[in-house]
């Protein structure tokens, strides 16, 4: 595997609180990597600094090779897609017509035909509900809808945040089987906010663990597990 992005050294800071603190980060092409850690680590900013949505205050970032500074339309621009927490959906909006947005950039109408066909695939429970309002839809299916909708740009690299978030564990075990075939099927890689243990452990090829926003630890979900250091650090959550 080849990392294709890197974070060296980035500070963020949010007014007063340092929400990063000289973190340092790879992923590889091709990988799964799970962020985890308590509520306030700095796993959410990291989505942000890549999508271009927090200002970096010290640190540089690098883009298959290169400097960048994160634009977020540019990200865009550059197969990134990034679906935030809390199943965020255009409720008022039918299934479709959220696929379409997500596919914006397509101008191509049979294009645009043949993406929303291909997430169908992925997603078929989806198929049958193109013409209803989104804010129909069951919890675990919106869920399904705001990743699809990030998949309309065909991404090289997926930022999850919190997928599980509000879901029965039953949703939760079809979202990540959806995730690691996303992974597998379409060679995409995948950057996972989450506090789901377990379930982020079984699908991850790399898991880096941050607290106060420094990251205190990295390995492979098995390494980590058996240290006991997940455990301690979610103490009271996990």
């Amino acid at each position: 595997m080849n990392a294709f992005l890197e974070l060296k050294n980035i500070s963020v800071n949010y007014g007063m609180v340092k929400a990063l603190d000289g973190v340092s980060l790879h992923f590889n092409s091709g990988e799964i990597v799970a962020l985890m850690g308590p509520n306030g680590a700095g796993k959410s900013t990291i989505l942000k600094v890549i999508f271009g949505l927090a200002t970096v205050a010290n640190g540089e970032i690098f883009w298959e090779g290169k400097k960048i500074k994160p634009i977020t339309y540019e990200m865009v621009n550059r197969s990134i897609a990034y679906v935030p927490q809390g199943r965020r959906v255009f409720r008022d909006l039918n299934v479709r017509e959220n696929l379409e947005i997500g596919g914006y950039a397509v101008k191509n109408k049979t294009l645009l035909k043949k993406r929303i066909a291909g997430v169908l695939k992925l997603f078929p429970a989806l198929k049958s509900k193109l013409n209803e309002p989104s804010r129909a839809l069951s919890g675990g299916q919106q869920q399904m809808l705001a990743i699809a909708r990030g998949l309309m740009i065909e991404p090289k690299l997926l930022l999850l945040d919190e997928p599980s978030l509000g879901i029965s564990p039953k949703v939760v075990k079809e979202v990540f089987a959806k995730i690691e075939e996303i992974n597998k099927k379409l060679k995409t890689t995948v950057v996972v906010v989450e506090h789901n243990i377990r379930s982020s452990a079984k699908i991850a090829d790399r898991v880096c663990v941050l607290d106060k926003g420094k990251l205190i630890a990295e390995g492979k979900p098995k390494e980590l597990l058996a240290s006991g250091i997940l455990e301690k650090i979610f103490l009271g959550i996990a």
